[in-house]
This record gives structure tokens, sequence and C-alpha cells, in this order.
């Protein structure tokens, strides 16, 4: 189905990507981001990668960072690395949600684990072999390469109070999360970061959640509404990675993916210091500015975790591989327990 859906847009990105791709062989390599590079972390991130991949690889890969757009839109980023259009992408695999039901159990789950479980069922539970698997499938190459915090549950232009509120609320909202806010009676709407501010402004929405506080505040989402409800039900933590398309990936030396492996899992550890590190005095800028810090009512939160209940079981139901991918995290969660409610001040 990938490869008839692949070849119906291969047309439509055809000069684009006739421009975009670099040779075979090439010094540089074009990879595709879908995130700025103003983006607090993430954009930082994403350009800091290249220069400690080039490097750590004595310079067997160069990767030439491209804004979102430059060289095709950010819902075809997934496509044109998987037909070679662009060697790769720096990329939320939930994105790829449309195409790959599973590909957003690996960026952030709803009522899921903060990040060192999330890492170690990545690492070590299975998560990275079925990823791996998947994508292999896309002629995609994936590499975790940054995590960050819980984002915040959303911006409303008006106090939430109850789940009757939510009802016919236009929101922007990513993800798996998006499935659960329909269920409870919201229009879910997938918007460009860039197109999310002004649409919040004008009244075509009436709330959207976009990250961490940190980086709501830098774009400026405080000026467009003022309530600011946690917890990040939706993603207590986010996962990110490094894509490249598979001939690519195989015409590297041992020694360069050694490299692009080691830059990437530092980059996990670093970006999730940072991301704790700088949360509070976002929060504490965006109270002076005027926002309300809100936490949902249990009664809200419940509804919601239901919802999601629902969601995971319909999702299981519709598609194998997300059965498979969501057997392995519950597993590894259940078993979990037993270390985090001990091992943990609670």
């Amino acid at each position: 189905m990938f490869r008839m859906k692949a070849a119906l847009c291969a047309g439509a990105m055809a000069a684009g990507l006739a421009l975009a791709g670099a040779p075979a062989g090439a010094k540089t390599l074009e990879m595709q981001s879908v995130y700025p590079s103003s983006f607090l972390i993430i954009g930082d991130i994403g350009k800091e990668i290249t220069e400690r991949i080039a490097i750590l690889s004595d310079g067997e890969v160069e990767l030439h960072f491209n804004e979102p757009g430059a060289l095709v839109p950010a819902p075809e980023a997934w496509d044109a690395v998987s037909i070679g259009g662009v060697d790769a992408v720096w990329y939320s695999p939930g994105f790829a949600q449309g195409i790959i039901p599973s590909a957003a159990m690996f960026t952030s789950v709803p009522f899921g684990p903060e990040a060192p479980e999330y890492l170690a069922w990545y690492y070590h539970g299975g998560g990275q072999e079925l990823w791996t698997e998947i994508a292999a499938r896309s002629d995609v190459k994936p590499i975790l390469c940054s995590t960050i915090p819980p984002e915040a549950s959303g911006w409303f232009r008006e106090e939430i109070t109850s789940l009757d509120q939510l009802q016919g609320k236009k929101m922007r909202v990513f993800g798996l999360g998006a499935k659960v806010m329909e269920k409870l009676g919201v229009q879910a709407l997938t918007l460009p970061v860039g197109d999310t501010a002004p649409a919040l402004e004008l009244g075509a929405i009436d709330a959207a959640e976009i990250s961490m506080p940190a980086l709501d505040l830098k774009l400026g989402m405080n000026q467009y509404a003022s309530h600011y409800y946690f917890p990040g039900w939706h993603q207590q933590t986010s996962l990110f990675n490094l894509l490249f398309n598979t001939a690519v990936w195989d015409g590297f030396s041992d020694k360069a993916k050694l490299a692009i492996q080691e830059v990437c899992r530092s980059s996990v550890a670093q970006s999730i210091a940072w991301g704790e590190a700088i949360q509070f005095e976002a929060m504490q800028e965006l109270e002076a500015s005027g926002v309300t810090l809100h936490s949902w009512s249990e009664p809200i939160l419940e509804a919601m975790k239901a919802a999601w209940d629902e969601v995971a079981a319909e999702m299981a139901a519709d598609d194998e591989d997300f059965a498979r991918v969501w057997a392995s995290y519950s597993e590894f969660r259940a078993n979990y327990a037993i270390w985090r409610d001990l091992g943990y001040l609670r």
C-alpha cells in the first residue's frame, strides 16, 4: 500500500525531488527537517547533529540542514526519504501516522511513561527492533536522536471546567492525542505550527497544543490564549528521529554508522537534560504575562484515559503492527511497574 502511495506522490513531487536528492556517493547529503532551526532544542539539536556527525565521521557524512518545506512539504517527508528523493529527514515518527499507524507509538503515547521508562523500552525492551523492522519496509532507517520532557496539554481561549465544554471545540492537536480528543467531541485539526498561532488569534480554532512551555513561550502562544493546561497527558515525553534512506545508510562505512549512532545517543541525553532545565523559568514568565496555569480535574483526566484505552484497542484491532507494538510496550510497562512503584519516591 505504501508503494502505491509513494508512486502517486512521486509525480507531484518530481520537480522538487529532482533538485533535492544528492547523487549517490556525493559528499554533501540533503537532510529535510520538519522543524525550523529556530525551534528551541528540537531545531537546535537538528542543526547541531549535522556538525558533530561531520566531525566524528571524518567528513564522510556531511548533512545539509534544510528548513521545513525547502525541499518537500513536511507531510511528504516520509515518502521523500523512502523513495530516495531526499537522503535524510529530521523527523517525528508521529508525522507518519497516516501511512503507518504504529509509527506514532515511537513518538509519544498518551498516558505514557516519563523519559527514563520510555527510553528503557525503546533501547532495551524491543521498541527499537520493532521500529527498525517496520520502517525498513519503506526503505527507511530510523535512528532515535532526541527526546524532550512533557508537553503542555494545550492553550485554550476559555477556561475548561467540564467535558461538556470540549464538545465541538476546534483544536490543533498532534499524534495519538488527536484521536483521544475526537472521542471527547473535539474537532481535532492538524495544522503546521506556523499556521496555529494565527488560527488561534483569529478564532478559527479554540485551542491548540504545540510543545513544552519554553518553546510555547518562544513562539508567543500566550499572546493568543491565556488558559494553559497541564499535565501533558498526550505526550509525557517525545522522541525524535534522524531518518536515512536505506540505500544511503547502507553506503556508509561502519565507522560512519557508529559516529551517527553515537552522536544521536548523546543528543538524547543532552536534549532531555536541557528540556528539563528550562521549563520552570518559562512557566514563571508565562504567569507573569497574565497566563493562568491549570491542572485538569481528575474526572476530565479519567475521561481522557478511558478514551485513550478505547483508541488503543481499536487501533490494535485494525492494524497488526500497532497490535505488536502495543503488546510489547504494554508488557514492558507492566513489568517495569514493579521497579517504578518500589524503586522511586511517589
